[in-house]
């Protein structure tokens, strides 16, 4: 075999793999991956110095929630749409004892809190749901 038939062969060969490449369909890698209404997803945060505790959210297909802060636990209702999401809060309630729940912990229900209420977006990779807003927030899916 001559090596201009070589040559030859391998351009048609790289021609020909260029243009299936090229049309391939291309798909949005999150529109197959809808969100896991009913699962717990834990706030993507090591736990406070002297507690085991991460926060907690989970939303039903209803759109009710239940949000574990750092100190208290609350009720809430999400909006939720192909990629984009809203939470109303209702009122919190201490779960741990006062003793329990300083006022860093205090402090930093309040952030996370405001923060959830100013989500305006979500996407999901995988087991990781990202909340988008001001304050991104980054939850995991908790394997049960």
């Amino acid at each position: 075999m001559s090596r201009l038939w070589l040559c030859r062969r391998f351009a048609f060969c790289i021609v020909l793999l260029v243009a299936v490449v090229a049309s391939m369909p291309v798909w949005p890698v999150d529109a197959s991956e809808p969100f896991p209404f009913g699962s717990e997803l834990m706030l993507d945060a090591a736990p406070m110095h002297g507690s085991r505790r991460v926060p907690i959210i989970e939303i039903e297909d209803n759109g009710t929630a239940s949000i574990d802060l750092w100190c208290a636990s609350l009720k809430a209702q999400a909006t939720i749409d192909d990629s984009a999401i809203t939470i109303v809060p209702g009122a919190a309630q201490p779960e741990l004892a006062p003793a329990q729940c300083d006022a860093d912990r205090q402090a930093r229900d309040a952030d996370l809190l405001a923060a959830l209420t100013q989500v305006t977006g979500w996407r999901r990779s995988g087991e990781v749901i990202e909340l988008t807003g001001a304050t991104p927030l980054r939850f995991r899916m908790m394997a049960n």
